[in-house]
């Protein structure tokens, strides 16, 4: 009897206690509940924009060249156009071949693009064929003091087999990391790298470094200065590449690709054409909504002030430079040894006494003022502009940049038929004329008549506005007065 009273008061005081703690726990439980179902009904993250523009094959164009009306391109109309775009949401690259040459002003020519590059935020530029034309010594100084990243995967120290610059760059777009990856083209001959250069198969390179770039990386984008047959093949080999921007094309892409899991784009035309990307990165890096435009950079966009300050400044600079073009000695070096020239520059002066004719189409046409055009853009002792305005730059007995306009410029008879030194002094010396001028045709006008430096060119549309042929008896009588007509 006493043991039934102690358990029926052990009975009620356990139902006392456990009521007593589900009182004090279910708030506890019912927060956590709560909290649990209001996360599992929690909307995720709205995808995040994400927009590439790039550009290829630039050529030093920071100015158009302002030869013609109408002219596509220039890093001045390029920039007019980004200054429109969220840094917070873009990626910005070249895909490279934006530098003109290897002389010496186009890499005056080329520090001033960096610049610009810098102006519009360019997270980084991929090395070219072109720029692998430069030494190792020279590409390295570069990387040192650009103020934008030159990258390049495969183009190697032959000594080391090390990159010569930076193989990747990882940028932070929102909460997201991008892998630039930069690459060009092995096929190049050995001749036309440049010293202490070699170039590794873009293949072998990516085999070594997706692995630990996808590690590192939310996506991987692949800036490829290659054909579009190559890049396809890329994009069929390694599934780590999210996209990829390839250059090195004969025309912009018609459509945008996609290869394998990779997103393929191209552009280039000169660097008159911008690639654009559009996409969205959803809460996993995913890619989705994605479009595309190439848009090319027409005459209607105006062009940015600040550039063409830098365009002014290199001007400037390469006026009161000592280049490498100005020493007769360094001309002499491009001339076959053993080799003597047959004749050598005299100046338009010099024919137009028997070409009469000749020279009053001549007069009447615009290579008579060709110097004139430079003079007005400030561009007349740019030696990337000169050539194709004055009688035989380059060469010993050619325009020098110290003559200053006062003697072989303009476009005259010899830029088009070759020195004529030899036949003038025949004919004022009464002797049998035995030099003769070669037949020219199409191809001796588009040397300079071609891309952005002239309207599309038809020697059908444009020789007769110019024709002239021989004068044999203004030159024969010319010949029997001693040249005096």
């Amino acid at each position: 009897m006493k043991y039934s009273l102690v358990s029926a008061r052990q009975k009620g005081r356990n139902r006392f206690e456990l009521s007593f703690l589900q009182v004090l726990i279910s708030p506890v439980v019912a927060a956590v509940l709560a909290s649990s179902l209001a996360g599992c009904s929690k909307p995720p993250p709205p995808p995040q924009a994400l927009s590439l523009y790039f550009v290829s094959d630039t050529r030093g164009r920071l100015v158009p060249c302002g030869c013609f009306s109408g002219q596509y391109g220039g890093l001045t109309r390029l920039k007019t156009v980004l200054d429109r775009v969220d840094p917070a949401t873009s990626v910005m690259v070249d895909v490279g071949d934006a530098i003109r040459g290897v002389e010496d002003y186009n890499l005056m020519e080329y520090r001033y693009m960096l610049e610009a590059y810098a102006a519009m935020r360019f997270d980084a530029l991929n090395l070219g064929q072109r720029e692998a034309q430069l030494s190792a010594e020279q590409l390295r100084s570069l990387a040192q003091q650009s103020p934008v990243t030159l990258i390049s995967a495969n183009l190697l120290d032959s000594q080391t087999g090390t990159p010569v610059c930076a193989p990747w760059k990882m940028i932070q777009r929102g909460s997201f990391k991008i892998a630039l990856v930069g690459v060009m083209d092995p096929r190049v001959p050995a001749e036309n790298l440049g010293r202490g250069l070699a170039l590794e198969k873009i293949e072998i390179t990516l085999g070594k470094l997706l692995p630990e770039l996808k590690r590192k990386a939310d996506f991987v984008v692949l800036i490829a200065f290659t054909d579009e047959a190559t890049l396809s093949r890329l994009a069929q080999d390694f599934y780590e590449l999210d996209i990829i921007l390839g250059g090195k094309v004969s025309q912009p892409a018609q459509a945008l690709e996609k290869q394998n899991r990779s997103l393929v784009l191209y552009t280039g035309n000169e660097g008159r054409a911008l690639g654009i990307l559009r996409t969205r990165l959803d809460a996993r890096g995913k890619l989705t909504g994605v479009d595309h435009e190439i848009r090319l950079l027409e005459d209607r966009i105006p062009e940015d002030d600040s550039i063409r300050v830098l365009a002014e400044r290199y001007r400037n600079e390469v006026r009161s430079a000592k280049l490498s073009v100005d020493d007769p000695a360094n001309l002499q070096e491009n001339m076959v040894p053993g080799v003597k020239t047959v004749a050598a520059y005299v100046g338009t002066p010099a024919c137009v006494g028997c070409h009469t004719g000749a020279a009053k189409v001549w007069q009447d046409s615009g290579h008579a003022s060709a110097m004139e055009t430079l003079i007005s853009r400030k561009a007349d002792a740019d030696p990337n502009c000169i050539p194709c305005h004055t009688v035989g730059f380059g060469s010993p007995s050619g325009y020098r940049r110290e003559m200053a306009g006062h003697r072989l410029a303009d476009v005259g008879c010899e830029s088009c038929h070759g020195p004529g030194s030899l036949h003038v002094e025949q004919r004022q010396n009464h002797q049998s004329v035995t030099f003769k001028f070669r037949p020219l045709g199409a191809g001796d006008c588009q040397q300079c008549h071609h891309g952005e430096f002239s309207r599309p060119f038809d020697w059908g549309h444009f020789w007769p506005q110019i024709q002239h042929g021989n004068e044999t008896s203004n030159a024969t009588a010319s010949a029997r007065s001693g040249g005096k007509l």
